[in-house]
């Protein structure tokens, strides 16, 4: 698209004569905001906090409103040099940008690859955002329904939250698996809205969007809930209360005065800086920022220990029983001997045991070919085993059997490692020395057993060809974990110091 620069303002241009694509223009102006000026209501609603494309706004009059002060324009790619920056997610990799002949400016115009599911950003792409006065919140009466009591754990964190949200800071919440984390955020979530501040909850996952949705709207059944993620119906939504998955956030630009990340460990969000440039840019500048994991990376664990970051550690689950500590077993060469059609002997005594006890398990594996070796020969002791790794077309389907009783097994991928529940298993991982077993990933994987309070307890083993440095931190974490929450009175047992 290419603009006519006219005094303080920018007109969009049809011809190439006298006008620019907005990439060059060195300073877009910005008019003051007009109070009589009779904007669109739904115009305001729908681009306020956002960063859209011409093509995502279904409204005529955009430039009249710009005019005015309401609506701000940006450029979609920024120069710094010889740099190209997309605005939007933050990329600068010279890989990830192409050029095509473009028919709205009749130039070679440059785009983003890395965010083009998100609709096209180039050269002459302006992104535009709100700038008159925001949609007016009204809280109801009671803004929370939600009734339950929280453990002693969960009040102190959920404390800190909710006063870290007040005071615009950054805090972390490191809480084991099965903590009850959610519950945790519901004061956080009661005290911005009452501000009639906006919060957005983001979390890498749609499957836990989907989840967290009918949750936090039974906690707060009055508040209008926006729910983002890939094909969701409240795009254009604006909501007090957002749940999105954090790709959604490249659509929001200094929208949020709290946001909480959700395993903010987990793929894609650690792989992707583009995500990561998401959750930034969504923030307003003096805004809160709540993390939560089960399991920090070294670098946080570090500031932790060190006092440079704020933080608050749930260390027990609310039925106050011990996290399950993994036992190592050492298995040989275990793919050799499934090359072969053999699983050790080991590790079938262990599935043989689970079945005679009518324990269900899960069992993971670093990779699916290997998986589906042991499936073949697993089903030949018990038939209505199954296996699920990502592009299993029905592996909702199967989880759901798990959750139902219907199959005594399931062979996983680290796809199952969390976001879901199982009320009485025990876990094994095969291969645990494998590099996608991370610290992160064999905490977590723990983390499945023994979260119901019918069924607190539950056995981890990781079956390995030779111990890892990971393997032994997972454990000492989970060890720590259970040391703290004894310590500090949140454990029943002394099973935590096994």
């Amino acid at each position: 698209m290419r603009f006519i620069l006219n005094g303080n303002i920018i007109i969009p241009s049809k011809t190439k004569a006298n006008s620019l694509p907005i990439s060059q223009i060195p300073t877009i102006p910005q008019p003051p905001f007009n109070p009589a000026f009779p904007y669109n209501p739904d115009l305001q609603q729908y681009l306020s906090g956002k960063q859209l494309l011409f093509d995502d706004l279904p409204f005529p009059d955009i430039q009249e409103h710009y005019q005015n002060g309401c609506v701000t324009y940006r450029k979609g790619i920024e120069k710094m040099g010889k740099q190209s920056i997309c605005a939007r997610c933050g990329n600068r990799d010279p890989q990830w940008f192409a050029a095509f002949p473009c028919a709205r400016c009749e130039e070679n115009c440059l785009y983003c690859r890395k965010c083009l599911m998100m609709g096209r950003i180039s050269e002459c792409t302006p992104l535009i955002g709100w700038n008159g006065p925001p949609p007016d919140i009204k809280n109801p009466a009671q803004i929370m329904a939600w009734q339950g009591t929280l453990s002693e754990g969960q009040k102190t964190a959920s404390d800190h939250v909710a006063c870290a949200i007040r005071q615009n800071q950054e805090h972390l919440v490191w809480a084991v698996c099965g903590a009850g984390k959610t519950e945790v955020l519901f004061a956080g979530i009661e005290a911005a809205l009452s501000e009639k501040k906006r919060i957005c909850i983001a979390t890498p996952r749609t499957d836990v969007v989907l989840e967290l949705t009918p949750r936090l709207k039974a906690a707060f059944p009055e508040i209008p809930i926006a729910s983002l993620y890939g094909g969701s119906e409240d795009r254009h939504l604006y909501a007090p209360l957002t749940i999105a998955t954090t790709h959604q956030l490249l659509r929001f630009y200094h929208a949020f005065d709290a946001i909480v990340l959700d395993e903010v460990d987990a793929f894609p969000y650690t792989a992707e800086e583009s995500l990561q440039h998401a959750a930034i840019q969504a923030r307003k500048p003096t805004s809160a920022m709540i993390y939560l994991t089960a399991t920090p990376n070294a670098k946080w664990q570090r500031e932790c220990r060190t006092g440079k970051r704020a933080f608050t550690t749930i260390p027990a689950r609310f039925h106050r029983k011990p996290l399950p500590v993994p036992e190592f077993a050492w298995c040989g060469n275990w793919q050799k001997q499934l090359q072969k059609g053999k699983l050790p002997a080991y590790v079938i005594r262990w599935i043989q045991t689970r079945f005679q006890a009518g324990k269900q398990t899960l069992v993971f594996f670093p990779h699916i070919p290997l998986m589906e070796k042991a499936l073949t020969i697993l089903r030949k002791i018990h038939p209505l085993i199954e296996a699920v790794h990502a592009e299993d077309p029905d592996r909702k389907s199967k989880v759901q059997k798990m959750r139902n009783n219907e199959i005594p097994m399931l062979l996983t991928t680290t796809i199952l490692e969390r976001g879901v529940t199982f009320p009485n298993i025990d876990v094994a991982v095969v291969g645990a020395e494998d590099p996608i077993f991370t610290e992160s990933a064999l905490v977590q994987i723990a983390g499945r057993a023994g979260r119901s309070k019918d069924y607190p307890t539950g056995i981890v083993t990781f079956f390995h060809y030779g111990k890892t440095e990971d393997m032994l931190k997972a454990r000492r974490q989970i060890l720590m974990m259970n040391r703290e929450g004894l310590n500090k009175g949140l454990l029943d047992s002394k099973g935590a110091e096994k």
